[in-house]
């Protein structure tokens, strides 16, 4: 037999964090904890269906008059639209201007990637390679796998963490949107920044999107977790209907992942907002041929759940409800994380837990003290010191802030 003609195809180095998951799950001790994996868990560390999505999985259920035929390309008109108007407001401008325009995808990665394919292809013209596309650091690891996938060449950092303050580096983060060459592209996190936690006030927003503007930078949003954050739509947007009423042809990936519970549906919607209508219609021509050599249509199930929610007053209160459920149980346990690791007198100052946002915190433990955690106390966190607050409960709290004591007062 002559030799496979795969076999010069390397295996692939595992994705961190569902490797950091299989390693849990293989844990047998007792006291094990999952910290790694970015989902939300209730406290007594199970996955939540949103009630009010499986009340409107009951009324699609008995829905008569649903079918399975394909969905046009561009997915559900009206989940398109009403994922659109949760993130850029029921009185955004660029709505009543009607120069908005989304494509359904699958979940928030399939928004980044089609949004990545058409800025290759036509941004400032067509095939733009070469275009510098900026990703904060630290940043979600797709982010940089998306865009190179999609054929950019040029990858840059842009500051975005101070660890010495365990904070934003406002000043760094401006100094490079200033050295940038003019229509480089800037991805940005709408809110709860992942991995950090760590968003720009209001006010920052406004010097970030003045240097943007004179610079004629892009800015491409990734909202993965309106609503969950903080537990208001409307705060969590901010960012993004800011740029929008400044002026601003933008692109927004969403993904109701979190928000809604839809791990496993994959549902996600890019908006595209445009100077004109016209302009929108054209750059959605091309984006439908994206996406029919990529999924060809997308699937319905997780879209309808999000529509019919969005669509009813009653039942996006309700919505509303559950998000902030699970909101405050996250921002409950940043507050007592931080009161159990200040009564224990842990070395170094543990504010920025409080003070980060969302589902993740950067704790600021080093390598060598993640190291400690997962073998010493099979405790499971990124190596970069990320974790997932939703992974903390009222019955591992003591253990997981102890831990965290013995880590930093003995590995330096």
């Amino acid at each position: 037999m002559a030799a496979s003609i795969f076999a010069a195809v390397p295996t692939s180095p595992p994705v961190a964090v569902f490797k950091l998951t299989a390693d849990f799950r293989e844990d047998s001790d007792s006291r094990k904890v999952n910290l790694g994996v970015g989902a939300y868990r209730t406290d007594e560390g199970q996955p939540w269906v949103l009630p009010v999505v499986k009340k409107v999985e009951q009324m699609i259920a008995n829905d008569n008059s649903l079918n399975h035929e394909y969905l046009p390309i561009l997915g559900l008109p009206e989940f398109r639209a009403n994922a659109s108007r949760i993130a850029l407001g029921d009185d955004s401008p660029a709505i009543k201007d009607k120069r908005v325009g989304s494509v359904q995808s699958l979940g928030g990665t399939g928004a980044l990637r089609i949004g990545a394919e058409f800025l290759r292809r036509w941004y400032n013209g067509n095939n733009n390679t070469a275009t510098p596309v900026y990703v904060s650091a630290p940043s979600w690891e797709n982010h940089n796998s998306v865009f190179m996938d999609a054929g950019f060449k040029d990858i840059r950092t842009y500051h975005y963490w101070d660890a010495a303050k365990r904070g934003l580096d406002l000043q760094g983060l401006l100094n490079d949107m200033e050295k940038a060459p003019e229509f480089s592209i800037f991805i940005l996190h709408a809110c709860a920044h992942n991995p950090t936690g760590t968003d720009p006030t209001p006010e920052q927003w406004k010097q970030i999107a003045a240097v943007m503007k004179r610079r004629s930078l892009f800015p491409f949003f990734d909202s993965a977790y309106q609503g969950f954050a903080s537990g208001s739509l409307e705060k969590d947007a901010w960012a993004v209907r800011y740029f929008v009423a400044e002026g601003f042809e933008l692109f927004c990936a969403q993904s109701f992942s979190k928000n809604f519970g839809l791990y496993n549906e994959r549902v996600g919607n890019l908006t595209v907002v445009g100077k004109d209508a016209d302009n929108v219609q054209r750059v959605l021509s091309q984006m439908e041929k994206i996406v029919r050599t990529t999924w060809s249509n997308p699937p319905s199930q997780g879209a309808r759940i999000v529509a019919t929610t969005l669509a009813s007053p009653q039942l996006f209160d309700e919505w509303k409800g559950n998000v902030k459920t699970m909101a405050d149980r996250v921002l409950l346990m940043r507050s007592e994380l931080r009161s159990r690791l200040e009564a224990l007198g842990t070395p170094g100052t543990w504010n920025h837990i409080t003070e980060q946002i969302g589902m993740f915190s950067f704790t600021g433990l080093n390598p060598k003290q993640v190291e400690y955690m997962v073998k010493e106390k099979h405790i499971y966190l990124m190596a970069s010191g990320r974790i997932n607050m939703c992974g903390l409960t009222t019955k591992n709290l003591d253990y997981v802030a102890k831990s965290i004591h013995e880590a930093v007062t003995k590995i330096q």
